[in-house]
């Protein structure tokens, strides 16, 4: 039986705010097109997308003592992942998403992520000791499971969503790092930056441009691109970074090619973008090769 895949942090509670078009920076009063609640963040997104793919799944979070944080917990643990849960004092994360038709988002932290002055790490620990890889994400307190995952000798993956080349935030999860995924929304010069992670020894660095698809560079030099794959109707996007991840490390963990994880990914992700939930409610390995084979 395969081993667990780790993923530490995060996941929030959310509402989305669908309108015909983002607010201006002007007082008024705004009817929504929708507006509903369901669960965020990137661990939970990744998490999510994984099961659906038949894979085990261990999951690190934080989560508060209270109604949002006993939401998040019983979603989560309804799926049959394994939930590890760092109790905090401080309120669980929420977040506010206002969204446009063209799938553009304003995200507002309304509970910002817990920042726990500590944090008991035994169970990551033992997770570790057998899982093929952990997914380390940007959050201030996964810190320290980068010096957990490089002493246990585990392979990170991490994914810098949105980074700009600068912010100093992402630096240690960068150089800690065996993969690397991004986002180009911040970053027009993003082959410089696959590059140069590569001349530092990365094994692989995946760039994803929302509707004009992602970019990957191996450690043979060779570059890959993959469009992304058109939708009846866009949802909702909420997500479709996490599926694009999940459906290349599915691939990846079956041993698939880089061409054929890209493939993958690009059906996760377009399957995420016709739902309100952070998974397509269709999702499965079936559901992946037929959006693949209706592409050729």
């Amino acid at each position: 039986m395969q081993e667990a895949i780790l993923i530490i942090g995060g996941a929030s509670l959310d509402t989305i705010v669908q309108l015909d078009a983002l607010p201006q920076p002007v007082p008024q009063t705004i009817w929504p097109r929708r507006s509903y609640r369901a669960l965020g963040s990137t661990g939970a997104g990744k998490a999510l997308n994984l099961v659906g793919l038949e894979q085990r799944v261990t999951l690190h979070t934080l989560l508060g003592r209270d109604e949002a944080g006993r939401t998040i917990r019983d979603a989560l643990e309804a799926t049959g992942l394994t939930l590890l849960v760092e109790e905090t004092d401080a309120p669980t994360e929420q977040h506010v998403n206002l969204m446009d038709p063209h799938g553009h988002r304003i995200s507002l932290f309304i509970q910002p992520p817990a920042t726990p002055d500590r944090v008991d790490w035994a169970a990551v620990r033992a997770a570790m000791t057998r899982c093929p890889l952990v997914v380390v994400n940007i959050l201030d307190y996964a810190r320290p499971a980068l010096e957990l995952a490089r002493n246990s000798g585990t392979p990170i993956w991490t994914d810098l969503h949105d980074y700009d080349g600068r912010n100093p935030h992402h630096q240690a999860f960068i150089d800690a790092a065996d993969v690397i995924f991004l986002s180009s929304d911040n970053l027009p010069d993003y082959r410089a930056f696959m590059r140069a992670q590569m001349d530092q020894g990365k094994s692989m660095v995946v760039c994803t441009h929302g509707s004009q698809g992602a970019t990957l560079l191996d450690r043979d030099g060779r570059w890959l691109e993959q469009p992304a794959f058109a939708v009846p109707q866009v949802v909702d996007t909420n997500g479709a970074g996490d599926a694009f991840f999940s459906g290349f490390l599915y691939g990846h963990l079956r041993g698939d090619s880089p061409a054929r994880c890209l493939q993958l990914a690009a059906a996760c992700g377009a399957l995420t973008v016709q739902s309100t939930g952070l998974a397509g409610e269709t999702l499965s390995p079936a559901t992946l090769d037929a959006v693949i084979a209706g592409h050729r």
